[in-house]
């Protein structure tokens, strides 16, 4: 006879020694592999360009790799490649020593090798369910950015282009050349 396991809650889930590499997906923690010197390469990129135009006053919070509790009952915690939080929905408390209670404004993450299609489009699917604005998918084998939405457009942009997104990110301006250089 089998026992039936009980999801953990994103609380029990933080309270776990181990890796940092996982996250809960609805109840049941998952292994995530570390990721190889391009993909770290490219994240601190996006953080480095999002962050220093946070710095020129847009405001808002720059970061990576933090969880953010997407889902309850049963629990879901993701943890993007890098994000940013608007000021005006920085929790009261401040800026959590734990996991995010909200969804973040934008989630960007780096695929690498190892992640399958599926995996990709569950994770933005999952973002933009919780209310995230928009996902950023960086592809750095083909040196693009796709940015999803909720309103479900999803726009490539390649080696030449100027990512821009004013209503989320006024004033930011990402070529994407740049991002890969």
């Amino acid at each position: 006879m089998s026992t039936a396991v009980q999801p953990l809650t994103a609380e029990e889930f933080a309270a776990l020694p181990g890796s940092r590499h996982q996250e809960l997906v609805r109840g049941e923690v998952v292994q995530i592999m570390p990721p190889g010197g391009v993909h770290g390469k490219v994240a601190v990129s996006v953080v480095m360009f999002l962050g220093f135009w946070a710095r020129q006053g847009s405001g808002g919070i720059v970061g990576v790799e933090s969880g953010f509790i997407l889902e309850r009952d049963p629990d879901l915690v993701r943890g993007p490649d890098a994000y940013y939080v608007r000021t005006e929905r920085i929790p009261a408390g401040g800026i959590p020593e734990g996991f995010w209670p909200i969804a973040p404004d934008l989630a960007v993450e780096v695929v690498s090798p190892n992640d399958t299609a599926g995996e990709v489009r569950a994770k933005v699917r999952e973002y933009l369910a919780a209310g995230t604005a928009a996902v950023w998918v960086v592809y750095p084998s083909t040196r693009e950015v796709i940015a999803h939405t909720p309103d479900g457009m999803a726009r490539t942009y390649g080696p030449g282009e100027t990512l821009e997104m004013p209503e989320l990110l006024p004033g930011f301006s990402l070529a994407i050349s740049e991002l890969f250089g």
